[in-house]
């Protein structure tokens, strides 16, 4: 899409990629520059489709960093596919950077959630409190725990861009994971929502949707949403664990329903789940997974098919 030089996203390329994967965010070198920055990666099983639109937009000239907000599968699972092609070094937030270099898929929460990631290193730390200069415009590296503990936001203060990843979207945010571990996260997700109310921000490009202008509505609905969950936590875990079947969906695509569930029982998030809160009625986390799947069918996000459940 053209854009003017008037609009805050002029020399920036923002991928809106859907709910597996992440959006990306190209920002596009400026004059004196050695390349450009890309912001997050999306999931493993898109990393050739990330790659193509990069060197689409790129066309030719090089990319100098890839920067991710935060670690989850979804964010930086192409990551390793573009070190390859493009050379360039991976900045990632400073919380699990030893976790990254030794690869520890519990640490990174890869094994916890069950869910697919190809193995890469970093080469430098996004440190909150200083700046990144890509596009020509100087990038705060904000703090914004809730969703994930060590994820970070990028704020062009100049233009009034935030790169946002999880911590807003357009309707709402990403799931609070330490919540579902059995730790606090909604008190954290809320400082996020009240340090973004705080910044001028014009246009907020999310982690997940398009980028949008009315940021109060959306820090309204977002506080909505924060307040039901604090009051009713297990509404936030029966949520979880619907994104969570549904997101192991989307990287299968089908998978026969007894797989399915065997792999629910061993998911470790999944049994925490159930340990902490365990629905009313069920005996087994085998008929509490045959439940969710059955409200998904309901829902329109998953369908069964001869006992074979696929993505919708």
């Amino acid at each position: 899409m053209t854009r003017t030089a008037q609009d805050p996203l002029a020399g920036l390329a923002v991928f809106e990629r859907g709910w597996l994967s992440s959006n990306n965010v190209l920002v596009h070198a400026a004059p004196g520059e050695a390349g450009a920055m890309l912001v997050d990666t999306s999931h493993v099983n898109h990393a050739a489709q990330t790659l193509a639109l990069v060197r689409h937009e790129l066309a030719g000239r090089p990319l100098a960093r890839i920067a991710n907000t935060h670690l989850h599968s979804d964010h930086c699972g192409g990551n390793a596919a573009l070190q390859r092609a493009f050379e360039a070094p991976i900045a990632v937030p400073p919380g699990l950077a030893d976790a990254v270099r030794r690869w520890d898929d519990d640490a990174l929460s890869y094994r916890a959630t069950g869910q697919r990631m190809e193995p890469f290193d970093h080469d430098d730390l996004l440190q909150p409190g200083e700046a990144l200069r890509a596009g020509g415009r100087d990038w705060e590296i904000l703090t914004a725990p809730g969703h994930d503990p060590h994820m970070v936001m990028l704020f062009d203060r100049a233009h009034g861009v935030l790169l946002s990843a999880d911590a807003l979207w357009e309707n709402g945010f990403g799931l609070i994971f330490p919540e579902i571990a059995g730790e606090p996260g909604f008190e954290d997700q809320q400082a996020a929502l009240d340090l973004i109310a705080g910044l001028p921000v014009r246009v907020v490009v999310p982690g997940h949707g398009r980028p949008f202008d009315d940021v109060g509505a959306a820090l309204d609905r977002a506080r909505s949403r924060l307040q039901g969950f604090r009051t009713d936590p297990a509404r936030h875990a029966r949520h979880a664990v619907k994104v969570l079947v549904k997101y192991h969906l989307m990287e299968e695509r089908e998978q026969p329903l007894a797989d399915l569930v065997h792999w629910a029982e061993g998911t470790p998030l999944l049994r925490g789940l159930w340990e902490l809160y365990p629905p009313a009625g069920l005996r087994t986390p085998a008929e509490w997974i045959e439940r969710v799947v059955g409200e998904l069918v309901g829902g329109g996000a998953l369908r069964v098919d001869g006992g074979v459940v696929f993505d919708a």
